[in-house]
C-alpha cells in the first residue's frame, strides 16, 4: 500500500525557512514522479515543484523559482522540498503525491497524481 506522510509545516516569519518532508512507504522512486502542491485557504489545490526520478528532472512554478529547492535521499524513501525567502502568500497546506512515470519529465498537473499525502500547514507571518 502506498503512503505518503507530510512533516514539518509550522509557523515562520517572512524572509524565513523551512523544509518539508514526504515520507513515502510501499513503493520506491524509480519510474515514479513526486510532486509537492499546496492549497491556500478558498482557491484551487496548485503545483509548487515536481521530480521525475526516470529524467532526473526537477520543475518548479514561477512563483517559487529560485525560493523552494525539491530533492530526495533514495535510502530514506524521502522527499524534501527545501523552502526559503518564505512570504506571506506561501501560507498553505502542502501535499505532496506520486504518480506512475517511466519516461520523462514531470508535470504539475493536479489529476496525474494517484496517491497523496495528508498535509502539512505552512503559515508565513509577515
Amino acid at each position: 500500500e502506498v503512503q505518503l506522510v507530510e512533516s514539518g509545516g509550522g509557523l515562520v516569519q517572512a524572509g524565513g525557512s523551512l523544509r518539508l518532508s514526504c515520507a513515502a512507504s510501499g513503493f520506491t522512486f524509480d519510474d515514479y514522479a513526486i510532486g509537492w502542491f499546496r492549497q491556500a485557504p478558498g482557491k484551487a489545490r496548485e503545483g509548487v515543484s515536481c521530480l521525475s526520478e526516470s529524467a532526473g528532472a526537477t520543475y518548479y512554478t514561477d512563483s517559487v523559482k529560485g525560493r523552494f529547492t525539491i530533492s530526495k535521499d533514495n535510502a530514506k524513501n524521502t522527499v524534501y522540498l527545501q523552502m526559503i525567502n518564505l512570504k506571506p502568500e506561501d501560507t498553505a497546506i502542502y501535499y505532496c503525491a506520486v504518480k506512475y512515470n517511466p519516461y520523462g519529465s514531470c508535470t504539475l498537473i493536479r489529476g496525474e497524481y494517484n496517491y497523496w499525502g495528508q498535509g502539512t500547514q505552512v503559515t508565513v507571518s509577515s
